[in-house]
């Protein structure tokens, strides 16, 4: 029996899952390091929206229409990552995505989900999110959703370990970024094809992620 798909987004968007993305802080760790002024982070929480996010709210909406139609996943893992540029990036990805697959084999066994995901040698996040969606009975929108508050939620989460901030502040900055989240759920929630991914390009973010992965004291892997 499939759950409530608004229990199982909101068990999907719990940092607390257990899939490793305690290790992540959706980019603010490099920006930081890189120069980003604490006060900036709000801007972070847009640009990512409008670039990163944004290609992986698309590659998740995609694979979730795939599993559901009984399609492979092998042409929207490619997708992503000709759209994710940094192998450092991509990795970091693909930590967690291994994270989710092994949840989806114990959460829905036997699956379509389980089964679009196994060919895979190493996932991306977005598209094992993806397929967990479809097993949860998400719909495109609650799909699309669901990556972006887990971006935003992560990166405010790492703020408080970072930086010296009042917890309200990131709350405040999580309600705030709401009209864009929603935005972008609007423009990806009907994407069905791997080539209608967005191409979003964040040079900048993607030079601090590899300065990031030599760097000698982080708390998060990137």
């Amino acid at each position: 029996m499939l759950p409530h798909p608004e229990f199982a987004a909101m068990m999907l968007a719990d940092g607390r899952l257990p899939v490793g993305a305690h290790t992540q802080s959706s980019g603010l760790e490099p920006a930081l390091l890189g120069g980003l002024d604490p006060a900036d982070v709000p801007d972070l929480v847009a640009t990512r929206l409008a670039t990163v996010v944004a290609v992986e709210a698309g590659a998740a909406v995609v694979a979730r229409h795939r599993v559901l139609a009984g399609l492979p996943l092998g042409d929207v893992e490619e997708a992503w990552a000709a759209r994710t540029p940094s192998e450092v990036a991509r990795e970091a990805s693909r930590a967690v995505g291994r994270g989710q697959r092994r949840l989806c084999r114990r959460l829905w066994p036997g699956s379509a989900a389980c089964t679009a995901l196994t060919p895979l040698a190493q996932p991306s996040r977005p598209v094992a999110v993806g397929a967990m969606a479809a097993a949860g009975g998400l719909d495109g929108a609650r799909t699309a959703r669901l990556v972006a508050y887990d971006d935003v939620q992560s990166l405010c989460s790492a703020a408080l370990k970072l930086c010296p901030l009042d917890p309200a502040e990131t709350t405040e900055w999580l309600l705030a970024a709401g009209p864009a989240v929603e935005a972008l759920v609007a423009g990806v929630a009907h994407l069905t094809e791997p080539a209608d991914i967005p191409v979003g390009s964040a040079p900048l973010l993607e030079s601090w992620q590899h300065r990031h992965g030599s760097a000698p004291r982080r708390l998060f892997r990137a």
